[in-house]
């Protein structure tokens, strides 16, 4: 937990750094465009999330009954290494598809929200090069080589940050800045391929022969795979929406200046969100190993909402520092930044639900957040301040949040009878297993 969180602390750290430095230098009108394009960069990256997600899921679960059975050796990592490469080959083939999905995008998103087409693409560029990143954070993740993941995750955060915020300072736009931010995480996935690479996926105990035949990384990227994504993408991407559906529509509803002024609160929601992500990173593999996943969950969801309620309150505190760190025109947002990482705190217990439900792959009960998102995005059309959209939002998260966590918790009940079996088919994996000591204690009289 530690190491995750430190290298996403450091991403997030400097990813708001970025924001405060742009929301200086491109003023409220050219902020808006600029906050817009990076959030429609995350929402089409959503397929990145989502082959993580599977990755990593397949790695924990195939490894649970293979811990220990290899034979650590120098020919290891070589085997490790090879078998990375079939596993690849889904990460190239989502790579290309998103690389589609962002040429098509471009043009489109540029006349929804009004801005030149060249940025537009130079955001977009950005999809493609997450998706390759994604690949090898999952392999990290399912194997629990928890300090890598922290080390590339910095390196992300830092190639897709400081290369934009050096343009800015020295004077480029908007356009120019997501170009920068591109090729720093074009940098980054050479670098995360490199850690992966050596000493192979081993870790934790857990021997680099679990890459074998049944590790995903020997699995050829087939039908089941691919559709595997495809369920967890839409679980990811109805969450990406929901976190910026608000930002979106105040780009549409509000002014210029409104909608800069609301970018900027959402920075306050985008911290609430982000900051506890290292406590889904860490559990999710247990989650999706059926005998760890209830208690998982329940972990997860009560350490995401006693974060967030510590998030709120601190932000409510800092509040009065906006107009001394980013300017006097953003005044009107004091009030409303607690309201801002309310938002932001409700879906990141959301993004732990949801999660779950990936990890065991029960994506269906996602239909109650796209049920949610339609609510919101009818709600926020009808908004006409900065203050009814912030309060919209929020009341949106919570309930949406609310309806899908108690869905979640409902469907991780077990069955009644199924502690005894469970009890049972323990009893006799233990009994097996001291069978098969006292055989190997008994040699031949």
């Amino acid at each position: 937990m530690t190491w995750v969180t430190a290298g996403a602390m450091a991403a997030n750290g400097l990813t708001y750094v970025l924001y405060l430095v742009a929301g200086r230098l491109l003023l409220p009108a050219g902020y808006g465009m600029f906050a817009s394009l990076v959030t429609a960069q995350v929402v089409l990256a959503v397929p990145a999330l989502a082959l993580q997600a599977v990755i990593a899921r397949r790695i924990a679960q195939r490894g649970t009954g293979q811990r220990g059975t290899g034979q650590r050796g120098t020919g290891q990592r070589g085997t490790a290494q090879a078998g990375t490469m079939p596993g690849r080959a889904l990460t190239y083939r989502t790579a290309a598809v998103v690389t589609v999905l962002a040429a098509v995008a471009t043009p489109l998103l540029a006349a929804l929200l009004d801005t030149p087409v060249p940025a537009a693409a130079a955001a977009m560029a950005m999809a493609p090069m997450l998706v390759l990143l994604a690949g090898e954070q999952g392999t990290l993740q399912g194997h629990e080589r928890f300090p890598a993941l922290g080390v590339v995750l910095g390196a992300a955060g830092v190639g897709k940050v400081l290369p934009a915020a050096v343009v800015l300072l020295a004077g480029a736009g908007a356009t120019a800045a997501l170009a920068a931010g591109t090729a720093g995480t074009a940098a980054a996935v050479v670098l995360a391929r490199a850690v992966v690479a050596r000493d192979g996926p081993a870790s934790n105990g857990r021997p680099a022969s679990d890459a074998g035949a049944d590790g995903v990384e020997n699995a050829s990227p087939t039908v089941g795979a691919t559709a595997s994504v495809l369920r967890a993408s839409q679980v990811q991407l109805v969450l990406m929406l929901l976190t910026s559906i608000d930002l979106m529509m105040a780009r549409v509803v509000l002014s210029e200046t409104d909608a800069g002024v609301y970018a900027m609160g959402s920075v306050a929601t985008k911290a609430a969100f982000w900051l506890p992500a290292a406590v889904g990173v860490v559990l999710y593999p247990r989650m999706a190993r059926p005998e760890h996943s209830l208690r998982a969950v329940r972990v997860t969801l009560a350490v995401l909402a006693g974060l967030g309620v510590a998030v709120v309150a601190c932000a409510a505190a800092a509040a009065p520092l906006v107009p001394v760190l980013v300017g006097e025109q953003y005044r009107p947002v004091v009030g409303l930044v607690w309201l801002f990482a309310l938002v932001g705190a409700a879906f990141a217990v959301l993004q732990g639900a949801l999660l779950s439900a990936i990890a065991r792959d029960a994506t269906r009960l996602a239909v109650l957040a796209w049920a949610g998102l339609a609510v919101e995005g009818a709600a926020l059309a009808a908004a006409s301040s900065v203050t009814r959209m912030a309060v919209t939002a929020a009341a949106c998260a919570l309930g949406t949040t609310a309806a899908v966590t108690v869905a979640v918790l409902l469907s991780l009940r077990p069955p009644e009878g199924a502690a005894r079996t469970v009890s049972r088919s323990g009893s006799a994996r233990w009994a097996a297993r001291a069978g098969r000591r006292r055989v190997g204690r008994t040699g031949p009289s």
